[in-house]
This record gives structure tokens, sequence and C-alpha cells, in this order.
């Protein structure tokens, strides 16, 4: 009877049950994507780790979950978050007393130059987030830049802060020296991303093989990326890798960019034989002839290197 009868059963059982779920996920997946997609939400949300805790607690949930109303998620729940958030820095701020702590200031500009300064804590437990001040009309003189920076310490506590790490510019260094008379617990340290940023900028501005070399790159990448038919191209011979590299600061873009091109040197001459083999009419204009007389000059973008 061995021959006839399978002793196989819940294992079979097993992979139809396993068929089935692939297809109910399936649908439940391609519900969730099409939220993200009608709501514009960017698609690195499913990259926080707390998107798969919700997922898992609405599936140990079950059947029947009302999902939270306009107004509770506008008042009630930001409420009871809001009280989270507090308790788990004061989590930090015990923390502070136990090892003291570093104040980062981050600041940055817009287009219109109005500047902004973001304040963060950092300690053995973590880095979280402050405050933000708008310095648009206190970040010229040293002395606005001094109180706006008391004023931090003093919030956080004299007594928990070891160093104070602020940008390099003459106003802020001059501030920093005169908090370190006034607060002489702590000490300020120079920020290494703007000491960088400064360095490739003299880089780029003193040294002539720097500036062409990127200037060069520059043209090739703008023209590139303007046109749609040549940044599929470009996409086809790299696989899909991009020439643009975002960095830190303004200025180490332009480097890892230099360095992506340098990377896929042959994949873009490759690439330029094909624009060049095709006669494509944009490449006849002025600023065409220009960009097919440099892809032929790869050769500089590793010079600097």
């Amino acid at each position: 009877m061995d021959a006839f009868v399978s002793r196989n059963k819940p294992g079979v059982q097993t992979t139809l049950n396993q068929k089935y779920k692939k297809e109910e996920r399936e649908e439940v997946c391609q519900q969730i994507a099409h939220f993200f997609y009608t709501s514009a939400i960017p698609f690195n949300v499913v990259n926080n780790p707390e998107f798969p805790i919700m997922v898992e607690k609405i599936a140990k949930y079950g059947i029947g979950l009302k999902p939270p109303s306009y107004h509770e998620i506008r008042v009630r729940f930001l409420s009871k978050e809001v009280k989270n958030v507090v308790t788990m820095l004061e989590e930090f701020k015990e923390e502070w007393k136990k090892t003291g702590c570093t104040i980062m200031s981050d600041g940055w500009s817009d287009r219109k130059r109005r500047s902004i300064c973001n304040f963060l804590v950092n300690s053995p437990k973590g880095s979280v987030f402050l405050s933000s001040i708008d310095t648009s009309e206190i970040s010229k003189t040293a002395d606005k830049v001094l109180e706006m920076l008391d004023a931090v310490v003093e919030k956080v506590g004299e007594e928990n802060v070891v160093e104070v790490v602020i940008d390099n510019a003459a106003n802020y260094k001059a501030a920093g020296e005169k908090l370190m008379e006034k607060r002489t617990k702590l000490f300020w340290t120079p920020c290494a991303a703007h000491y960088i940023d400064l360095m490739l900028e003299d880089f780029d501005k003193k040294i002539k093989v720097h500036s062409v070399t990127i200037g060069k790159a520059r043209k090739i990448t703008t023209y590139i990326y303007s046109r749609i038919i040549l940044l599929t191209w470009m996409k086809e011979f790299t696989k899909d890798r991009e020439l643009i590299r975002p960095g830190v600061t303004r200025f180490a873009t332009s480097y890892l960019t230099l360095r992506c091109l340098n990377e896929h040197k042959g994949s873009l001459l490759a690439c330029f034989h094909l624009i060049n083999g095709y006669q494509v009419s944009f490449l006849n204009l002025l600023k065409g002839k220009k960009f097919r007389e440099l892809s032929w000059i790869p050769g500089d973008f590793g010079r600097v290197l």
C-alpha cells in the first residue's frame, strides 16, 4: 500500500497554502503600492524601519481593523506622538548628564540667500534634533552668532556640553573663541565637512587642470542630462549607472561626478562612437559640436584623480 498512498499530505497542503499566500500577498502589496502612487509618497519610505513594524501590527490585528480618521491622525495620535518624543528626549537628556554631549550646527542657505541653522545634540546614545533657527539676520556678526550659540548651550545645559561643532567662517570662529571664554568647561571644534569643502573649492579655483577638467565634465553631463535620447543611450552603456553623484557639499559633488566619468570612461567612449556613427541631428548644432569635441578627450577625467 505504501507504493500507492502518499505520506506527504501535510507537505502538499503547505505547498498549496504557500501558493495561495503568494497570490494574496501580491494583491495586498499591489494595493500598498497603489496607495504610494496616488499619494505621491517617496519610494524610499519603505526603507523606514517603522514601515515593516506598521505592516506587522496591521497583520496581527487581523480582519476588521478600522483605519484612523483624519481627525485622529491630525489631533489625537499626533498629541500622543509628541508625548512619546518628549519622553524619548528626556531619556537622551539623562544620558547627557552621565556622559556629556556635543552640540552640532548645520547651516545652509536657499536660493533667496535666506539661511537656517539646525542644531543637533550627539552623545553615545545617539544624535537628536534640538532646534532650527532662522539665521538670515543674525549670522553676519560674531556677537549675534555668540548669542545664538550661548542660548543653545543654555538650553542643553552648560554642565552637559563637552564641545560645540560650528562652521569655519570668520564670524563663527570668533564666536567660538568668545564662547569658550564665557563657558570655560567646553571647547569649540571647526566642522570637518566645511573644511573639506573649502579645500576642494581651492583646488577648483586655484589649480588650472582641476578647474578646466571640472568645466568640461559639467558641459558633458549638462548636455547629456538635458536630452532624453542621450540619457537613454548613456544608461544602456553604463548599465543604468548615473554620472552625477550628489555629495555632502557642492564641491564634493563635482569630484564625485569626475570619478564616475573616469570609472565609466570606456562605456562613454563606446556611447560617443555610436552617437557619432548615427550623426544625430542635434549634434550638428553649435552645442552639439562642442559636446562631440569634448567627448573625444575623456583622458582628462582621470588626470586629477
